[in-house]
């Protein structure tokens, strides 16, 4: 039985063998003046006769869709690749739906209804359950969706999905589960001004959004207080509903056979009221200068945001290519100015972000010294403002475009990755053929789309300048950008607690 792995260990040192004496044969010989190769020459650039093939059509395997009588949709993807089933459960209602007095519930929610299991065997059983069978049931809260998932081998499915289907009707909602995701949340929020570049988010969110926005709250110690396991047991009544539900399985099964064990499971799940998204005025920042003091660091982040776009924009195409240009990656403009002509920041980017249902955000980020905190920013500043005059050239065209066809055939190089994208199209009410278009929509984006695009958008004077840094240390003073509003980060201490103590951490 162990003889194997010897042959595989010797034919390692074999291979190794002969490596070795081939580099060292090929250094002997480039050392050797007499049998050195001539230079090529620079000018030759010989990678540049390589022909580049043209992109395959784009035709990604399709899902079957079937929606039941009640309301409630699924999707199936086989894959026949690997002896597994995995499957999501995606729940209309998130933290976006939550009240703001109650900011973290449904993260409270995602945690304690996972712990808590069912009515009859306990989420710690259920752990032991399904390590013995390498599986996994896992469930969470985000922003518009809260979610049940599990995965398991082809032969544990059966018991697995029950399980899964058990927690979905039957959930238990413990007070010492509740109790523990609360702690935890809590320790969560005493750390939550730790790092620079998290801090930087969070504020610039609220910025572009308002702070009391759904899209950018807070929570506070206070508002997990307030969560109770009525509030979670009233929120699971409250959302899952057969007509607010999108169910997606992938993996090694017949698709005939993995439809009427779904129809089975959740054909008798009522109809309701669906969740309603709610109504937001999305007006983008106020102008200006907010600065974050943090007197425990030698840099600054920075960064300049506006109100983004959404995906359902016909401009959708053209702003991904003047965000390529503008930021993407080392060869973007933004980068090759500020970081590698001016050497004003160690790190620099931004996106023009797009949502499925509302408006992203616009940022451009920067790291840099303390120092040149107020350079960075203007430079910075200076190439958002060129997007609107200088026109992309052919080559940044040419570029731009295969970087981002070449990055997003990455997100649905996988049946599973499909299977999610089309998921989510359906559930924010996107056309199927959306991602069928993408690439012709970024193909025929020309450089006056782009300049176009630059001109309706971009609007530096909208646009406000956040920095997070160390205020003694920023000289020239960020007044030389415009008038300074001073941001208070403190957090607010747990109920019953003195001033200062949120900082710090409850208990501690």
């Amino acid at each position: 039985m162990r003889i194997a792995p010897r042959i595989r260990y010797s034919s390692i040192a074999a291979l190794l063998v002969i490596v070795i004496v081939i580099a060292v044969s090929g250094f002997a010989q480039t050392a050797s003046p007499a049998k050195s190769s001539p230079a090529t020459p620079p000018s030759a650039q010989p990678w540049k006769s390589i022909a580049v093939p043209p992109l395959h059509a784009f035709k990604p395997t399709e899902p079957k869709r079937i929606e039941l009588a009640n309301g409630l949709v699924i999707y199936l993807q086989e894959d026949h690749e690997l002896p597994f089933i995995d499957g999501t459960i995606l729940i209309r209602g998130g933290s976006r739906e939550a009240p703001a007095a109650k900011a973290g519930m449904v993260s409270l929610y995602g945690d304690t209804w996972r712990t808590s299991g069912t009515a009859t065997k306990s989420g710690d059983a259920l752990d032991t359950e399904l390590a013995e069978k390498a599986a996994a049931i896992e469930t969470g809260g985000g922003g518009a969706t809260t979610s049940l998932e599990w995965s398991s081998f082809k032969q544990d499915f059966d018991s697995v999905f029950a399980e899964t289907v058990d927690l979905l009707l039957h959930p238990a909602f413990k007070a010492d589960k509740l109790q523990l995701a609360q702690r935890e949340m809590m320790t969560e929020i005493s750390r939550r001004n730790d790092d620079p570049g998290d801090i930087a988010s969070r504020e610039a969110n609220k910025l572009v959004y308002g702070a009391g926005s759904p899209y950018a709250r807070q929570t506070e110690y206070a508002t997990v207080a307030a969560v109770t396991l009525d509030d979670l047991k009233a929120w699971h009544d409250r959302t899952v509903l057969a007509n607010g539900i999108i169910v997606a399985v992938e993996g090694d099964f017949d698709s005939a056979a993995m439809e009427a064990k779904l129809r089975a499971a959740f054909e008798p799940l009522p109809r309701g009221t669906l969740i309603e998204q709610p109504k937001v005025d999305f007006a983008g920042p106020t102008p200006g200068v907010y600065f974050a003091d943090k007197e425990d660091i030698n840099q600054s982040t920075v960064e300049i945001v506006g109100l983004g776009t959404e995906e359902s924009n016909p401009d959708y195409y053209a702003l991904s290519v003047m965000n390529e240009i503008f930021s993407g990656g080392f060869g973007s403009r933004v980068f090759q100015y500020v970081r590698t002509k001016l050497g004003l920041a160690y790190e620099v980017g931004g996106s023009y972000g797009a949502a499925y249902d509302h408006p992203g955000v616009f940022r451009s980020q920067a790291g840099t010294k303390s120092v040149s905190t107020v350079a960075a920013t203007q430079a910075v500043l200076k190439e958002i403002g060129l997007l609107k005059t200088d026109p992309p050239t052919p080559d940044e065209m040419r570029k731009a475009k295969d970087q981002v066809l070449n990055s997003f055939i990455f997100r649905v190089d996988t049946p599973e990755k499909t299977l999610n994208e089309q998921v989510t199209l359906a559930f924010y009410g996107y056309p199927p053929d959306f991602l069928d278009k993408y690439k012709d929509g970024i193909e025929k984006v020309t450089a006056a789309d782009v300049t176009r695009v630059a001109n309706k958008y971009i609007d530096v004077s909208k646009l406000a300048i956040l920095v997070v840094g160390n205020g003694p240390e920023i000289k020239p003073p960020l007044s030389d950008l415009g008038k300074v509003t001073n941001l208070d980060i403190t957090i607010p201490p747990p109920p019953g607690q003195p001033a200062g103590a949120g900082n710090s951490g409850p208990g501690q």
